[in-house]
């Protein structure tokens, strides 16, 4: 896990408090494409596929995000579906603790641009565009 990653889930849990992390097991759709979006997630354990219909699709580890748009646009709906590729420990972030710590940590958000970019460059070139 790089420190990029650490940044963002170590915010996330910062902000969790005491709620508990959501365990998810091997199968377990998290979202499907098309639901209204309230939270992004941060994988503590595990992995999730997020796809984005036919081939298009991302492994998610330990200590990445996904899920952002929700919390960007609140009309947002899922672009993908995500599911856990195996038992998964997820952490969540709701649209206020989101708000709060972008503007209270932009390194949080510089952070998790920067880890969309990656990982958008790493879908393109799966896709064979460069």
């Amino acid at each position: 896990m790089n420190i990029n990653k650490n940044l963002e889930l170590n915010t996330i849990a910062a902000l969790a408090g005491d709620r508990v992390s959501s365990r998810v097991n091997q199968g377990d759709v998290i979202f499907r494409a098309g639901d209204i979006g309230d939270k992004l997630y941060g994988v503590v354990s595990g992995q999730v596929q997020l796809s984005w219909g036919g081939d298009r699709v991302e492994t998610i580890g330990p200590g990445s995000c996904f899920g952002v748009g929700a919390l960007v646009d609140p009309e947002h709906r899922r672009f993908g579906t995500a599911v856990a590729l195996c038992d998964s420990e997820l952490l969540e972030m709701n649209r206020d603790e989101f708000l709060f710590a972008m503007q209270e940590l932009p390194m949080f958000g510089l952070e998790m641009l920067h880890d969309l970019e990656q990982r958008l460059q790493t879908l393109k070139e799966h896709m064979g565009e460069r």
